[in-house]
């Protein structure tokens, strides 16, 4: 009993999806991860924005910019001042609604923080 094939086998080369070694085209993961990572930060951070306490918390930051001279003292009972101005040079950078010395007429923007650092904008 003889076996003969009735077709000769050719090899079949496989294509591009099915080789071992991935294209050299792929999309690097890890910078793709770090932007994926400070975008997340960014909307984190800027939802704060959106309440008061957040707001306090993110004014909170600012105190120590507003005066890089390292004059600046939280708002004391009984503190007035006149203006922002007044506000500043006793070196109060910026002041919160639930502080002493805040007057709804200091908040040019109604956001709850009077006599905010100025950004030049």
């Amino acid at each position: 009993m003889s076996f003969r094939k009735p077709f000769k086998a050719v090899p079949i080369k496989p294509g591009p999806r099915h080789r071992r070694n991935p294209p050299e085209h792929t999309t690097p993961r890890v910078p793709l991860l770090l932007q994926a990572a400070l975008l997340g930060s960014v909307i984190g951070i800027g939802s704060l924005a959106f309440t008061a306490n957040g707001r306090a918390i993110l004014s909170a930051g600012l105190r120590p910019a507003a005066a890089p001279d390292g004059q600046t003292r939280e708002p004391q009972a009984g503190d007035y001042w006149e203006n922002c101005a007044a506000a500043r040079r006793a070196g109060v950078s910026s002041i919160n609604a639930s502080e002493p010395g805040y007057r709804d007429d200091m908040d040019g923007d109604g956001d709850g923080v009077a006599c905010e650092p100025y950004n030049g904008y």
